[in-house]
């Protein structure tokens, strides 16, 4: 999301000042999320957040997924799932980004791989910090989002992309990347319609810019 600078090169960056943005929340908590349960204030990983230092100091910008503080705004349900479920799809993501070394690969390909790689690892890292500051686990490392809808790789998909090399690799690797960028988007558009979350609502948006581009130049990748 550049928002998360260097992904996709779709945004320029812009600063967060505190006090100027709270995370909102509202309606359809989930059972275990009580609606009366403050939303954390959680740095993201693209616009920086300048905290205030103390009368007369320097101010600080905070890391992405640093907890702040606590806003008044309330986390929905629809939230946390989008959390939940991303955070395993940016892991199969990265999974798929890693394998391009020893490939073979175009040099589009490993520009590619290292966008997704540079931009989903702190995704995953702001999330992960999102949902702890809810006393809620992130997702555990075998987990896995729904891949019918979300365009996940099957285990045989993955098996292939590894066995691959050279043009073969790169023409998986983008038909597969293109399905799981798809999926992405639906998923975002989901928390779009249905969350409150002022950060998750902001990741949400930027996955949906930055991987249409995305989905974009893979496709001309594809076709050249």
């Amino acid at each position: 999301m550049d928002v998360m600078s260097g992904r996709y090169g779709v945004r320029g960056a812009f600063v967060t000042v505190v006090g100027a943005v709270l995370i909102s929340g509202a309606a359809g908590c989930a059972a275990d999320t009580p609606a009366d349960r403050r939303a954390p204030f959680v740095a993201g990983s693209g616009a920086p957040v300048v905290v205030p230092g103390a009368p007369g100091g320097a101010a600080r910008t905070a890391t992405p997924g640093e907890r702040i503080g606590e806003s008044d705004a309330r986390t929905g349900a629809a939230d946390v799932r989008f959390a939940e479920a991303m955070i395993p799809h940016h892991r199969q993501a990265l999974e798929m980004a890693g394998l391009v070394a020893g490939r073979d690969a175009g040099a589009e390909v490993a520009a590619l791989a290292g966008r997704i790689a540079q931009g989903q690892g702190p995704e995953i890292a702001t999330m992960t910090s999102w949902l702890a500051s809810l006393g809620r686990p992130a997702p555990a490392a075998h987990a896995h989002a729904r891949r019918d809808a979300y365009g996940m790789a099957t285990p045989e998909e993955m098996n292939r992309l590894r066995g691959a090399r050279g043009t073969a690799f790169d023409t998986l690797f983008l038909r597969l990347m293109i399905r799981h960028h798809e999926g992405a988007v639906r998923m975002a558009e989901e928390e779009l319609r249905d969350g409150a979350d002022r950060l998750m609502r902001e990741m949400a948006r930027d996955v949906v810019s930055g991987q249409r581009a995305e989905i974009g130049r893979m496709r001309r990748m594809l076709a050249a």
